[in-house]
């Protein structure tokens, strides 16, 4: 497996499987089979896999320490670069195909309604992340100084389990909340123990 992680061809490989949900989104919509209401199924849809998305790029250094496996390391920039890419196009979906791109209505949904505010701040907040994901914008920084500004990711992690608990809350239907909370939660609490541990 570890051999396997450090082949050449791991990296493209991944950036297929990564690419994959969307090639499947793009088929449906051109072929018209993403049930009765294709926007709202695409906006849920590209909700789903930023979420999916941010949980594996949050697990990548706990497997990476549990299993022993430094070569995991290599592949947490694309997938940070995959939770920016879907978050983009959930708000493109939303902004176009829900509002038409009125951005005064947008404006104004997002100061009234929490979940999409909550949505909203997650995605300015991961903006600075993906814009410092590059070897110079490291160094421009420092390593310190960027690590500090990474863990921002842990607040967009709660914002965005807090957006889908907004959203969901008018129907009551909390089962995939609980799921991604408990793995974001999960994931938090073993980067608190790492840092206790190493104080």
């Amino acid at each position: 497996m570890r051999t396997a992680l450090r082949h050449a061809a791991a990296k493209p490989l991944l950036w297929v499987l990564l690419l994959l949900p969307l090639a499947w989104l793009l088929w449906g919509a051109f072929n018209d089979a993403l049930g009765a209401n294709p926007a709202e199924y695409l906006i849920r849809a590209t909700g789903d896999w930023t979420l999916r998305a941010l949980c594996l790029t949050l697990a990548v250094t706990p497997l990476r320490v549990g299993l022993g496996w430094p070569e995991l390391a290599r592949f947490r920039r694309m997938l940070g670069l995959t939770v920016y890419g879907y978050v983009v196009l959930h708000l493109l979906c939303y902004s176009w195909l829900d509002m038409g791109f009125e951005w005064g209505d947008i404006a104004q949904d997002i100061a009234k309604r929490p979940f999409i505010w909550m949505g909203f701040s997650a995605f300015v907040l991961l903006t600075p992340l993906a814009a410092t994901s590059f070897n110079a914008a490291i160094r421009r920084l420092g390593a310190k100084r960027w690590q500090t500004l990474h863990k921002a990711v842990y607040l967009v992690a709660a914002l965005a389990v807090l957006h889908f608990y907004w959203m969901r809350a008018g129907k009551h239907n909390f089962a995939e909340v609980w799921v991604y909370g408990l793995i974001l939660g999960g994931l938090l609490l073993w980067r608190v123990r790492a840092w206790v541990i190493k104080r």
